[in-house]
């Protein structure tokens, strides 16, 4: 695989000589590896294994630890540190630190033993994402799709052969996720192919993978629950190691609690203020609850749940948010914050039934190695097999002034306009590796930059719910640590959740879920954001009158998805007016 790239300045210089080094032994590394992950390689946009599966034996997975540490100890052999660019060495760091963290995954964490969910990636994204984000001809993907059907049961009977005793709720997720495969396989999967020629033979096919999901199923079910008994929990040691190589962001593990801490009391005292002025609003002929902790908590408890039931119906999700995209984009282009994809490649679309059931909406960025394709924004109504009590919490929790603030976040300006523009960079490491931090922590900095904008014209139901959604990044932070590294229980976590972020249960339960199933995730939100907004706030006082906002945008936007570590030296090199302050 060659990647042409424009010639960065400097060209021609020692520096730049040396980049080329570390650029062609990436690239090195990285064919090999995706040659080891075919879905991987779909899945960042290199279709020459589009054709494959992992082999995903013992012997195979011992092979991918072998490449990461024969990689990482030739890197300082083959480039020379000193020699690069600062730009160079910040690439650098980035390649070194991911074969760090590949390492000490694949020696704490033991996915292919504990967690059904690593083979449903297998059985179902692998398929879902050929027939959506790939920019091959329909005939090619449908060819593909079908090649890989056909390997299923061998991904199935390694999956039966080595798992063993899998936290509980962790199979109680994959149990849910398979047989939403299943239903992918009967009836999605034929829509997304459309009109092919391959239709009867993707039909014999299908038919034979349901056949293969439902079997799957009744292990999942069956023999593989009755051992479901393994340990979610991470323990303070592997927290804390995992949490420094994901956040990569210069604050240890305590220092990450203590300013979550901080920060959620001064968020609900501000969603006390504004729930204060909406109270008559919603509540004319009530007495005003009395101001001492339990009143204040009352305010916005009911402030809330009045805010809530301005929700639509399940049918009209997928509209309501197509109209939100159109509101926010004028916004963004009439107020100068940021400039927005040209072509826009980003549909919103209803998302599937297999992956419902976590969250109302996500998005499904182009690859960083195929960035033509279109990006998805995927809303959900709610699963199908919900009870009415529940839809209609999940409804109230994603009401129509949530649903601009989770556009924001999930779309514009947040993660399409954000990961639209890093694909765009000239540094292949940039663009393969991106940090979750700085992706998760530039959209939850958009929903509250657009409200201070004057996005909604000062609508407090909406500055509510930035706050409310806010406030559940924070929590996010807390919760992480408190479930992984404390014996905290569920019931604990519920109140924690309910009563003091505001939450309802229905979103509570699945956020309890989450928490024992992605450690170390959940923090990238808060952490991500106040690197942000700290930036936006140090660089506006720095710059005084000379401080643009469309150009800061620009200028984070422009370093990639970068370790937030590294935004301050890069943000300061392209806006600081005296080079001899910079960092």
């Amino acid at each position: 695989m060659i990647i042409a790239l424009a010639l960065p300045a400097g060209a021609g210089t020692p520096a730049a000589a040396e980049g080329d080094k570390l650029t062609a032994y990436f690239q090195k590394y990285l064919d090999e590896n995706l040659r080891q992950h075919p879905t991987d390689a779909s899945g960042l946009g290199d279709h020459r294994f589009d054709a494959m599966l992992e082999d995903i034996s013992p012997a195979a997975r011992a092979g991918w630890v072998t490449l990461a540490k024969q990689t990482l100890a030739e890197l300082p052999k083959r480039v020379d540190y000193q020699a690069l660019s600062r730009d160079g060495q910040i690439d650098y760091e980035i390649f070194q630190h991911q074969l760090q963290t590949e390492l000490w995954l694949a020696k704490n964490s033991h996915p292919f033993e504990e967690d059904p969910r690593t083979y449903g990636s297998y059985l179902n994204d692998s398929v879902y994402g050929l027939l959506t984000q790939s920019t091959l001809p329909r005939e090619t993907n449908v060819a593909h799709c079908l090649a890989r059907m056909a390997q299923f049961p061998r991904i199935i009977a390694t999956a039966k052969a080595t798992l063993t005793h899998p936290p509980l709720p962790i199979l109680e997720t994959a149990i849910r996720q398979n047989q939403g495969a299943i239903g992918f396989y009967e009836g999605d999967l034929f829509q997304l192919a459309g009109d092919t020629a391959q239709l009867a033979q993707l039909k014999v096919a299908a038919a034979a993978v349901v056949n293969e999901l439902k079997d799957y199923q009744a292990f999942l079910e069956g023999p593989l629950r009755v051992h479901a008994n393994g340990e979610w929990r991470l323990g303070p040691k592997k927290f804390k190691a995992k949490l420094d190589l994901v956040l990569e962001a210069g604050e240890s593990a305590d220092e990450v609690l203590a300013d979550a801490r901080a920060e959620f009391d001064r968020v609900q005292r501000d969603l006390y203020v504004v729930s204060r002025q909406l109270w008559s609003q919603y509540y004319p002929a009530v007495n005003f609850p009395p101001d001492d902790a339990a009143g204040r908590r009352e305010t916005i408890t009911r402030v809330i749940q009045a805010v809530d039931q301005e929700h639509g119906q399940p049918e009209e999700l997928i509209n309501e948010a197509r109209a939100t995209v159109r509101e926010i984009k004028q916004f963004i282009h009439d107020h100068h914050y940021l400039n927005l994809p040209e072509p826009d490649h980003c549909q919103v679309i209803e998302m599937p039934e297999f992956r419902r059931g976590n969250s109302l909406a996500y998005l499904d960025p182009a690859p960083p190695l195929d960035p033509a394709a279109d990006s998805f924004y995927a809303v959900s109504p709610p699963p199908a097999d919900w009870t009415p009590a529940q839809k209609t919490s999940f409804l109230e929790e994603y009401n129509r002034h949530m649903l601009k603030i989770l556009t924001i976040h999930e779309a514009y300006p947040g993660h399409y306009v954000q990961l639209n523009r890093a694909n765009q960079n000239p540094s292949l490491i940039r663009r393969v590796y991106q940090s979750g931090p700085f992706v998760e922590g530039w959209a939850v900095y958009g929903e509250i930059t657009m409200l201070n904008e004057g996005f909604g014209q000062g609508d407090l139901r909406l500055r509510l719910m930035q706050l409310k959604f806010y406030l559940r990044a924070v929590a996010n932070a807390i919760l992480d640590q408190q479930m992984h590294c404390t014996e905290l229980t569920d019931a604990e976590a519920m109140q924690f959740l309910v009563r003091e972020a505001y939450q309802s249960e229905g979103e509570a339960k699945l956020k309890v879920i989450r928490a024992k199933q992605s450690s170390t995730q959940l923090s990238t939100y808060f952490v991500g954001r106040m690197a942000h907004y700290r930036l936006h706030q140090q660089m506006e006082r720095e710059l005084g009158a000379q401080f643009d906002l469309s150009k800061y945008h620009e200028a984070v936007l422009a370093s990639g998805s970068v370790p937030v570590k590294y935004l301050p030296e890069l943000v300061h090199r392209r806006l600081n007016p005296n080079p001899q302050t910079t960092p």
